[in-house]
């Protein structure tokens, strides 16, 4: 396992992205500043073990996905403060240095969970 939290909860703007245009969410681990836990789904801290990929999968609240690729900068962030734009538009390259792009089914605000996990494997 690259990465494996859990998701705490998110601010109160956290899932304006999470729409047709958009389609993504910030995560953060759960002592991010106010400024940013407002828009951003919470999880606990973990080591990332092994730098996430193109052709990894990406599991969230227990929905699958492939990753398709991976910014430069959402490596450096997500090994120091678990945070990166996970997008679902499985895009084949990413729009901005510090997204995860995805691949799959649908990911909507009704399946977010806290207690649910997030995994990178």
């Amino acid at each position: 396992m690259k990465f494996q939290v859990k998701i705490t909860g998110w601010g109160a703007d956290a899932l304006e992205f999470l729409n047709p245009v958009c389609n993504f969410i910030i995560i953060f681990n759960e002592d991010a500043p106010p400024e940013l836990a407002d828009i951003s789904v919470l999880h606990t801290k973990f080591e990332l073990k092994e730098e996430p990929k193109a052709g990894d999968t990406f599991r969230i609240c227990g929905k699958e996905y492939k990753v398709t690729a991976v910014g430069w900068e959402a490596i450096n962030t997500l090994r120091d403060l678990g945070h990166c734009t996970v997008s679902f538009r499985g895009l084949p390259e990413v729009e901005r240095p510090g997204m995860i792009e995805l691949s799959g089914p649908e990911f909507t605000a009704e399946d977010l969970k806290v207690g649910g996990e997030i995994e990178i494997f």
